[in-house]
């Protein structure tokens, strides 16, 4: 039987592995793509503490070489069951075949970025099309940029934008924005901010990289051009936890844990993206895999 298994291998999966390990505790991850997570497809890492500059795949291999060296297994299959036995361990079932006995689970699921589901999307990632407007603003600097979304997220990107592009269009379906109307009343303060509703981004130019979006008007059908330099998409995001809601409280999809990382199950921890919390970046995720990890080895010894 395993001590800790951990479900995802992204920034947060892996310091728990790392951690996990360095406490002598038998530890396996499962990670359903590959490892590394969402960064993999950033091009340059500019703020994580210590490293000015890499990249978001060398980032992530150092990572899984760090936790593999100190003897943490990696094995790809898509956990969709917790089952608890008898005596309080748990058994993690996979679609390939998985079927493990561990003592403690850490949930480090992560959560993707909800897709605008455009032809031509996935291949501009990185060239143009972005998630993370903290994470990647600094490449659009002095440039002309837009965001999509109209939640708190967008408008905080928006903001953000706005201090260091020329030029930002954002970019709602509906008139009214669902963000809080303290971060519009200041969004719409900034004289470089274009309002655009409601309209959706209906289509993608692009010439090696971004170049322009395609805007349609909800209302009437309308449809307008926008050359710019970079799309920043905020239109949600899609965490992975639904196969374990039978076990532990989900809030809006995410596990419900604080910043201890504890669910409210005896035994099943959390960390990263997947959790229900306000800041998501690499150094939360980081964070977020050692609390989990410190916990569930104290949790294992006093149990």
């Amino acid at each position: 039987m395993t001590d800790i298994a951990i479900i995802g291998a992204g920034t947060a999966g892996l310091t728990a592995a790392i951690y996990a390990r360095r406490a002598g505790m038998e530890t396996i991850i499962f990670e359903a793509e590959a490892y590394g997570g969402q960064i993999i497809n950033t091009p340059e890492i500019e703020n994580y503490p210590g490293l000015m500059n890499i990249s978001g795949y060398e980032f992530a291999s150092r990572l899984y070489e760090q936790a593999t060296s100190l003897g943490a297994k990696l094995e790809f299959d898509r956990i969709i069951a917790i089952e608890e036995k008898e005596d309080s361990s748990f058994c993690l079932k996979g679609t390939y075949g998985t079927s493990i006995d561990c003592k403690a689970v850490i949930i480090a699921t992560g959560a993707k970025s909800r897709p605008m589901d455009i032809e031509g999307e996935e291949q501009l990632v990185g060239k143009g099309i972005s998630y993370c407007a903290t994470c990647d603003g600094a490449f659009y600097k002095g440039k002309t940029v837009a965001v999509f979304g109209g939640g708190n997220t967008a408008v905080e990107d928006a903001i953000y934008l706005a201090d260091i592009c020329e030029k930002v269009y954002i970019v709602h379906r509906r008139n009214e924005f669902r963000a809080e109307k303290s971060l519009t009343d200041t969004l719409f303060t900034k004289d470089n901010v274009v309002r655009m509703t409601p309209y959706i981004v209906s289509a993608l130019k692009s010439d090696k990289r971004l170049t322009g979006i395609e805007v349609t008007n909800t209302a009437d059908g309308s449809v307008k051009y926008i050359e710019l330099d970079g799309l920043f998409v905020a239109i949600g995001q899609i965490p992975g936890n639904e196969e374990f809601k039978n076990l532990i409280t989900l809030k809006e999809g995410y596990v419900a844990a604080g910043e201890d990382c504890l669910t409210d199950h005896k035994g099943i921890f959390t960390a990263g993206d997947c959790r229900s919390k306000k800041v998501r970046q690499l150094t939360t995720a980081a964070a977020d895999g050692a609390t989990a990890a410190l916990a569930a080895c104290e949790y294992l010894r006093l149990n």
